[in-house]
């Protein structure tokens, strides 16, 4: 099993909004991954290492799927509609990983 995890840096100025990547994104992209979407995690940052200091990051996503493979070719065909809809909740670059999954 693999994972996709996107991760949204904080950063002065930017916006993220919590409640559209909740109800609208990641559902949109649930269903357009359909099976190869096993499930899905989304974090919201509310702290730092350190007591009362800011998250280093505003949100983050973990996508779960059967392998690379089979998540890339559900992905394919609607990575030009999914990638248009980041605009409607946040300016942030996001930074991408995938990971296997090697315990949980």
């Amino acid at each position: 099993m693999i994972k996709m995890s996107v991760y949204y840096p904080a950063a002065g100025g930017s916006k993220f909004d919590h409640d559209y990547y909740r109800t609208r994104h990641m559902p949109l992209l649930q269903e357009r991954l359909g099976d190869a979407c096993l499930r899905y995690e989304i974090d919201k940052g509310i702290a730092g290492r350190e007591p009362g200091s800011a998250p280093g990051f505003v949100a983050a996503c973990h996508v779960y799927s059967p392998s690379v493979a089979i998540f890339e070719a559900a992905l394919a065909p609607h990575r030009a509609e999914i990638s248009a809809d980041v605009a409607n909740y946040t300016d942030i670059a996001p930074i991408v990983q995938i990971s296997e999954v090697v315990e949980g």
